[in-house]
C-alpha cells in the first residue's frame, strides 16, 4: 500500500483526525478505495450499525478518545466507551477482517530506557489503560496488529497538544501552559513517518497478535523542543508554569528494532525538519 501494492478496500476510523487525516491522503493517493469514519461526521462506532463498514480487505483503528490529562473524573467513562467499547464492537462486526490498532505509548507508563515491545504495560491513567484494555481485545480476536505510537507532531496536530500550543503561544503572543519544568523527554514523531509506518503494517503479512512501537528511538526535552522552536519562529513562545498533570509520565522513550526488522520502517524526519513543516503549516492557516 505504500505505492506498489494493488489496490485494496481499507476502511480508516477516525478519518478525520490529526492522524486519520493524513492517512486518508496518503492511501488515496497511492490508489486505494479508502471509506473514511470519524464521530465528527456522525458516526459513533460505539452506537452505529457497522455492518456495512467493515465489508473491507483492512481495517485500520485510529479512532478513539485521546488524551492523558482529560481522561481524568469523567473522562475516565469517555475513554473507556470511545476506546475499549467502540474497539470491541469493530472487533465483533468485522468477520476476521485484518485489523491495525492504532495504540499509545503511555502503556508502557514511565521509560527508563528504550521500551520493547515484550516489556510489561504498566499505565499511569485511564487513557493509558484504556488502551491496554482494548489492546487484550485486539490479541483476543486474532488477525490483529498493534501499533504503539509515540507523541506525534506535525501539520494538523489538535490544539489540546503541546507543539500546537507553543507554536500559537508564539504567533499570539498568549501564554500557553507549560506542565512541570518542561524537563519531560518524549520520542516525538513526525506524522508523516506514523503514516508510513501504519501503512507498511497494513500491507505486510505479519503474525496475528504483532506489537510495534512507532516513534522515533531518541528522546527530547519538553524545555529543548520549545528552544527550537523558538529559534525557528524567531520568538520565544510565552508560557506559564503548571503543576505536573496527573499520570503524565517523566519520559517515553522508543526502542524500534522489532519495526525495523519486520516492516524496513525507522523514522526518519528530524525533529527541526518536521517542526519547521508544522510551523508553515500554522502559518498558512491564518493566511488560507
Amino acid at each position: 500500500m505504500v505505492g506498489y501494492c494493488p489496490a485494496v478496500r481499507v476502511l480508516v476510523t477516525g478519518a478525520a483526525g490529526f492522524i486519520g487525516s493524513h492517512l486518508v491522503d496518503a492511501l488515496v493517493r497511492a490508489g486505494h478505495d479508502v471509506t473514511g469514519v470519524d464521530v465528527k461526521d456522525g458516526v459513533d462506532l460505539t452506537e452505529a450499525d457497522l455492518a456495512p463498514l467493515v465489508d473491507t480487505d483492512v481495517i485500520l483503528h485510529l479512532a478513539g478518545r485521546p488524551g492523558v490529562r482529560s481522561s481524568w473524573g469523567p473522562g475516565a467513562a469517555e475513554a473507556h466507551r470511545d476506546n475499549v467499547v467502540a474497539t470491541r464492537r469493530l472487533l465483533e462486526a468485522r468477520a476476521g477482517t485484518r485489523f491495525v490498532f492504532a495504540s499509545s505509548s503511555s502503556v508502557y507508563g514511565d521509560a527508563t530506557r528504550p521500551c520493547t515491545e515484550d516489556d510489561p504495560v504498566d499505565p499511569r491513567s485511564p487513557y493509558a489503560q484504556s488502551k491496554a484494555e482494548a489492546e487484550q481485545l485486539v490479541l483476543a480476536a486474532g488477525n490483529g496488529v498493534i501499533l504503539r505510537y509515540f507523541s506525534v507532531y506535525g501539520p494538523r496536530q489538535r490544539p489540546d497538544m503541546a507543539f500546537h500550543r507553543f507554536i500559537e503561544a508564539g504567533l499570539d503572543g498568549i501564554p500557553a501552559p507549560l506542565y512541570g519544568d518542561g524537563g519531560q523527554s518524549r520520542s516525538f514523531t513526525f506524522v508523516g513517518d506514523v503514516v508510513d509506518a501504519t501503512i507498511r503494517a497494513a500491507e505486510t503479512p505479519l503474525p496475528s497478535g504483532t506489537i510495534l512501537n512507532v516513534g522515533t528511538p531518541a528522546t527530547t526535552t519538553i524545555r529543548d523542543a520549545l528552544d527550537r522552536i523558538t529559534v525557528l519562529l524567531g520568538t520565544a513562545p510565552p508560557t506559564v508554569t503548571k503543576d505536573p498533570a496527573p499520570g503524565d509520565v517523566n519520559r517515553t522513550w522508543a526502542g524500534t528494532d522489532r519495526a525495523t526488522a519486520l516492516l524496513g520502517w525507522t523514522a526518519s524526519t528530524g525533529l527541526d525538519e518536521g517542526l519547521q513543516q508544522q510551523i508553515a503549516w500554522h502559518r498558512e492557516r491564518r493566511h488560507g
